[in-house]
């Protein structure tokens, strides 16, 4: 049987990639945890929570970037920078 981690090429900025999502998760748990959200309607078409807009998010970021690579030569880093942006106005205004 092969190494697990032989699979996936770890470099940095994708170490740091998972540690930021698994922090954004644990700050969102605590967060959850000392004061309950409620659902709210922002410019989504669906009532959301907290989670729900950051899991919504995070999938546009996805996408954002996953367009970006299938779509321009351009780097990727602005990508990431688009994606973040768009995660933070889901989580605001969402």
């Amino acid at each position: 049987m092969a190494n697990a981690f032989a699979w996936m090429a770890w470099t940095m900025p994708i170490a740091l990639f998972f540690i930021g999502i698994v922090l954004m998760l644990t700050g969102m748990a605590i967060w959850q945890v000392r004061s309950p959200s409620i659902e709210r309607k922002g410019f989504l078409p669906i009532p959301t929570t907290r989670g729900d807009r950051l899991f919504i998010g995070l999938l546009s970021a996805a996408y954002v970037n996953l367009a970006w690579a299938g779509l321009t030569d351009l780097t990727q880093w602005l990508a990431a920078v688009i994606g973040f942006v768009v995660l933070l106005v889901l989580m605001r205004w969402g």
